[in-house]
């Protein structure tokens, strides 16, 4: 069997979670005796291997902005998998929702991993969130099986599209602490300071988080890893309020230095909004963090409604009250930190992961047979 993966930014480029994803599965698969090829965007490497690790790579050229430079790079890589020997074509992104019908056309058998509710993510005002959702209303028309990474998420797409979809996790790999004196080039000390993950965009809530750890007046630091790759008013003002305390990082590429971060954390804050199962959050679990997450119903669910970590309202006061309970009751996190990594069961192992996957896949060609 042939699988052709399209809509990430490609392999072994690891930028967000798609790419982890697809670095995650593809070896599996291909460790399995599947054949695997991946879709490139050409643009963001300086070599072109056709070969790397048992994965055969692809390298479609795009055009560079910012809304729709992955478009048309999954529309060409659609294109071409569907003219090359391809038994079934795996496709990340819910925005990738229209290029289902040239599958459809030729006949190849497809499922797409849709992620979050874009279409309600501030980024996408108007006429984006309109096409986000539009999208993803396309993919259940014209995609043999959608995939949905939690249960909550599949609800979401049986509420809004009438759709069922397949739920198959996202993973994360456990691990413990190795090297502390990482953090030494940043001046922290283990648990004296709160962690932010991710993107500096709004559903994010990292505005939200520095406010709250300012009213908490705590005495311990704020660290945010993450940034934007382009000139954004909402990042700006974020780093603008940077002092002693609140500790702005940028990109961190070195996995060991970012897993030491988590590590070491007082505390994980998980202020997204819009996803399903998130991979930073899991990353947080896998690493034995104690958790604050935002109370939406993504994170119930991955966080077992409580029993993994604690929840607080989108305000500021609500994100103060409880980093001053924490720290008044230490215990409190010393108890989450012991019992963080029980969160991961089976569905966030990756080799269950890909054992759903190769049955999906399998059954997807046995059906277009």
């Amino acid at each position: 069997m042939t699988v052709a993966i399209i809509g990430s930014r490609g392999y072994p480029y690891v930028y967000s979670g798609y790419e982890t994803f697809v670095k995650e599965l593809a070896e599996r698969l291909v460790q399995r005796g599947i054949r695997v090829r991946v879709y490139c965007h050409k643009n963001l490497f300086t070599s072109y291997p056709a070969n790397v690790n048992g994965i055969e790579l692809v390298y479609i050229p795009t055009i560079e902005t910012k809304s729709l430079s992955q478009l048309i790079h999954s529309f060409f890589s659609m294109v071409h998998a569907c003219t090359r020997s391809t038994d079934v074509i795996l496709a990340v992104n819910a925005a990738n929702g229209p290029w289902g019908l040239i599958a459809r056309l030729f006949g190849k058998p497809t499922c797409i991993n849709v992620d979050g509710m874009e279409w309600l993510r501030p980024k996408w005002k108007g006429l984006g969130a309109r096409y986000f959702r539009f999208s993803a209303w396309l993919a259940t028309k014209w995609y043999d099986r959608i995939i949905t990474d939690a249960e909550e998420m599949r609800r979401v797409y049986l509420e809004e599209f009438k759709t069922d979809s397949t739920v198959i996790a996202y993973g994360a790999n456990i691990r413990y602490p190795q090297n502390p004196s990482l953090l030494d080039q940043f001046q922290l000390k283990t648990g004296e300071y709160y962690l932010i993950v991710g993107r500096m965009i709004p559903d994010n809530n990292a505005d939200l988080l520095v406010s709250g750890f300012l009213e908490a007046h705590s005495g311990k630091k704020l660290v945010i890893v993450g940034d934007v790759p382009y000139k954004d008013p909402y990042a700006d003002n974020l780093k603008a309020r940077a002092n002693d305390q609140v500790i702005f990082l940028g990109y961190i590429t070195n996995s060991e230095l970012l897993a030491e971060l988590y590590h070491h954390c007082f505390a994980y804050l998980h202020g997204h909004e819009f996803g399903g199962t998130n991979p930073t959050m899991l990353k947080a679990m896998a690493y034995g963090c104690a958790i604050l997450a935002l109370d939406t119903r993504f994170n119930q669910e991955m966080l077992s409604g409580g029993s993994y970590g604690l929840f607080f309202q989108k305000n500021s006061q609500s994100i103060a009250q409880l980093m001053q309970k924490i720290e008044n009751q230490e215990s409190i996190v010393t108890d989450l930190r012991t019992i963080a990594r029980n969160g991961l069961t089976a569905k966030y192992h990756w080799d269950t992961i890909t054992d759903a996957y190769i049955a999906l896949l399998n059954e997807l060609v046995a059906g277009k047979k």
